[in-house]
């Protein structure tokens, strides 16, 4: 039986006995996973001699930061790209992704979305949601949108390859998002790539890399994609980092993506890091290690749910692309005691009771479970979900595994006590 300080129900506690069990050789998979990318991000440091002095930020125009230049050329080679642009002035992953979607397309170009429908989030960005508002958003300046379904979960290469003729930029989704459908490995995304290229050669692919980074040996950007983007409260921030995005890729494309992130040019050369610097860098270095904590926490919570007649999406068995994991719930009612369970084993807000709400860029109600460190962090243990059928939480984060484990221990305990009133 698991030892916990908590008051959990012996019921539970003999379903996290033999989760845990059942997750030993997935928990392997990790540490060795884990060492093999602390490694890499520790060379990145190492080849570009990150000292003392560029963890001393700048202030105003931001004129020659080597902290900032070298904190950039770090994400690169930790994500074997040409180049990056690592900025606390991204407020979120998706104005990172909103960056680079402006600075690669132009008027009169088509993105392809070879995923599916966008996160909720970039609907507005592209226009398909609301448009016709003047806001700005890409179709406001005559970029065509065009997206294709998926097959069984995967990306339909027959009919990327067709669509792909006529496209500018194809645009993947590596991570599922508010749908259940699996997330993609690199090896999918390369084997995309590959077709999309071999159709229209001058076709650019963009990937949304968000809950994706050192989850597996490689990033996409060492497997044919152009462009990548994230969140530094996400996975490579390590926990650590305060606010910010990036984007890695082709040396021209991050250039043109500078341009539009500040002005034309301008772009990259300035754009001051107050006092950031030294919790990215220390975000990335800690980035692999914290990531294997949220895969154990994803792991455990599959295995504990499927015992107690849940269907996970990934199954604890499964491989894993991303950190979250999603779990169908199948009602209103025990969404919300989950995601109150998650609340109340957070070290932040611990005693808030989550509720749903208008939250803005989403279409329906979401009601989510954050107590963390940053607000927002979802590389910290979290979890949400909007009130729309199957009534699915997404959970994610965890930056350690024992207190990532205690989460998940009192949202299923909340949710069997529900359940059975009497237990």
């Amino acid at each position: 039986m698991i030892e916990t300080p908590f008051s959990i129900l012996p019921e539970i506690l003999a379903f996290a006995g033999r989760a845990e069990a059942k997750a030993q050789a997935a928990f392997s998979a990790i540490d060795t996973l884990e060492q093999h990318n602390g490694m890499k991000v520790l060379k990145a440091f190492l080849d570009h001699g990150v000292s003392t002095a560029h963890l001393s930020g700048s202030t105003g125009y931001g004129y020659g930061d080597i902290g900032r230049e070298t904190l950039d050329a770090v994400f690169a080679s930790a994500f074997g790209a040409e180049d990056a642009l690592v900025r606390h002035s991204f407020v979120s992953g998706t104005h990172a992704l909103t960056v680079g979607l402006f600075g690669l397309l132009r008027p009169g170009d088509t993105l392809l979305s070879l995923t599916g429908s966008p996160y909720d989030t970039l609907e507005e960005v592209i226009g398909i949601r609301d448009s016709g508002r003047n806001d700005g958003s890409l179709s406001d300046w005559g970029v065509r949108y065009r997206q294709i379904g998926l097959k069984s979960g995967k990306i339909d290469l027959a009919e990327a390859a067709d669509a792909a003729k006529s496209a500018a930029v194809a645009y993947i989704q590596r991570s599922r998002g508010y749908s259940l459908r699996p997330s993609l490995s690199v090896e999918e995304i390369a084997e995309a790539v590959r077709v999309v290229k071999a159709s229209n050669p001058g076709i650019l692919v963009m990937v949304d890399n968000c809950y994706g980074e050192f989850t597996e040996r490689i990033e996409p950007t060492e497997a044919g994609a152009d462009l990548i983007a994230g969140s530094l409260i996400k996975n490579p921030g390590g926990g650590v980092a305060r606010t910010g995005g990036y984007l890695a890729g082709r040396h021209d494309l991050i250039e043109r993506c500078s341009y539009r992130l500040t002005t034309p040019g301008s772009g990259r050369e300035v754009g001051c890091s107050l006092d950031e610097l030294r919790t990215m860098y220390l975000g990335l270095f800690l980035a692999p290690t914290t990531v294997a904590s949220a895969l154990k926490t994803a792991v455990f919570a599959a295995a504990l749910f499927e015992d107690m007649g849940f269907e996970t999406y990934p199954t604890s068995a499964q491989a894993r692309h991303d950190i979250i994991q999603a779990i169908a719930l199948r009602t209103p009612e025990a969404l919300i005691a989950f995601c109150g369970g998650i609340q109340s084993g957070s070290p932040i807000d611990s005693t808030a009771a989550p509720e749903p709400w208008d939250m803005p860029g989403y279409e329906s109600q979401v009601i989510m479970a954050a107590g963390t460190f940053t607000l927002g962090a979802s590389i910290e243990l979290s979890a949400d979900g909007p009130m729309r059928e199957p009534y699915a939480v997404w959970l994610q984060g965890g930056l350690t595994y024992p207190t990532g484990k205690a989460g998940v221990l009192l949202a299923a305990d909340r949710l069997w006590r529900k359940n059975h009133p009497q237990g």
